[in-house]
């Protein structure tokens, strides 16, 4: 089924590419698909096919820490700098600890304000003394900012944890479990999937990334400051960057729905209910004071879940693409003109997943993009 006609049908032949697809408990069915997974190789997109899914990767990420939390190797309310080794502070605020939960629920003081897409040698240590990257006028754990920042110091934690890298910690505590052919930066994506990956291009057709054509890249992580890439140089636990934790998931909008399922039975096969509760119920609600909440999108947010059209919530609150007022959680992504969504009723037990590419930056669809109909 070809998807609604957009500013960008008319300037170019083949329509950017777009999928949708809807999900319960036991099924997945496509709802809708066009455009190419390549331009070069004029291969049609399929939902199998994997995407830099931009954001979404932040709720997957914490899918891996609970999992971890669950077999006791890391703890949410403990100060990280016991897994790191060194002290995690915000200076204004020496006293008072860092820790997952604060990191995971944007409201560790962290903020955008240095490169998080640090290169394989830099280390956060040195990095996160610069004051730039934090919230200079509130403690932690009191106020909403959303930061990419957090994702490579959890990435850090989990490595410096388990003694294992980020993208091994993921596809065996995550995408090996649930049977999905995915992962971060490309660099444990099966043959098959580098085959049919997604390239992302500008509103104007211009490559944003992931021209692959059927080959893998000859680095696929952040490299050194040298442009080294020999990942025996990686230091685990100090960098935390180089696999792109807070955007780099390459996973396929079918894949995206099987994680959603996994939200709906919530049977305990891979996350605990409890486990589940915790990542999902507001872990900040906004009160007009306590965060930013970018206009309104951001009311609720679990632990890297963010929840729309949280009951109770403010007036001013514009988060609830879909438009009925139904309690929805999961993510948006946006980055490289792709603009994407998980996202899960538990009240009627359904779900969607989608992205989209070549979104100008400017697009009035918002974080939704043509699919909250």
């Amino acid at each position: 089924m070809m998807l609604g006609a957009s500013p960008l049908t008319a300037q170019n032949e083949t329509p950017p590419a777009a999928v949708k697809v809807s999900f319960d408990g036991d099924h997945i069915a496509t709802v809708a698909i066009q455009g190419l997974s390549n331009r070069e190789t004029g291969r049609a997109l399929m939902a199998d096919d994997p995407v830099r899914i931009a954001s979404i990767s932040k709720l997957f990420v914490s899918l891996a820490v609970m999992r971890l939390t669950e077999k006791k190797l890391l703890k949410l309310d403990a100060d990280v700098s016991d897994y790191l080794g060194w002290q995690l502070r915000n200076a204004n605020y020496p006293d008072i600890p860092i820790t997952l939960r604060q990191l995971l629920s944007h409201q560790s003081g962290l903020r955008d304000g240095i490169n998080y897409a640090l290169p394989m040698d830099v280390k956060l240590e040195n990095e996160l003394k610069d004051p730039r990257a934090w919230d200079a006028d509130h403690p932690p754990g009191q106020y909403f900012t959303y930061s990419n920042l957090n994702f490579p110091v959890i990435a850090a934690v989990m490595e410096a944890a388990t003694g294992k890298r980020f993208d091994q910690i993921m596809k065996e505590e995550l995408f090996d479990p649930l049977a999905l052919d995915a992962c971060f930066n490309w660099t444990l994506c099966s043959d098959q999937k580098i085959m049919a990956a997604v390239t992302l291009y500008r509103a104007n057709g211009d490559v944003a990334r992931d021209d692959l054509r059927g080959i893998r890249e000859a680095c696929s992580v952040v490299p050194e400051s040298n442009g080294g890439c020999d990942l025996r140089n990686y230091q685990l636990g100090k960098t935390g960057s180089i696999f792109s934790p807070q955007g780099g998931l390459r996973i396929s909008a079918r894949d995206l729905a099987k994680a959603g399922q996994m939200f709906l039975l919530n049977d305990g096969s891979f996350l605990s209910p409890a486990s589940i509760a915790t990542m999902t119920h507001p872990a900040w609600q906004y009160d007009g004071t306590n965060g930013n909440s970018e206009d309104g999108y951001f009311c609720a947010y679990g632990l890297a879940v963010h929840i729309l059209a949280a009951p109770g919530r403010r007036a001013s609150c514009k988060d609830d693409p879909f438009g009925d007022g139904e309690m929805r959680f999961g993510h948006s992504g946006e980055a490289y003109a792709l603009k994407s969504g998980l996202w899960i009723n538990p009240a009627r037990e359904q779900g969607t997943a989608f992205y989209r590419t070549q979104v100008p930056e400017n697009d009035p669809a918002g974080h939704c993009i043509y699919f909250c109909e």
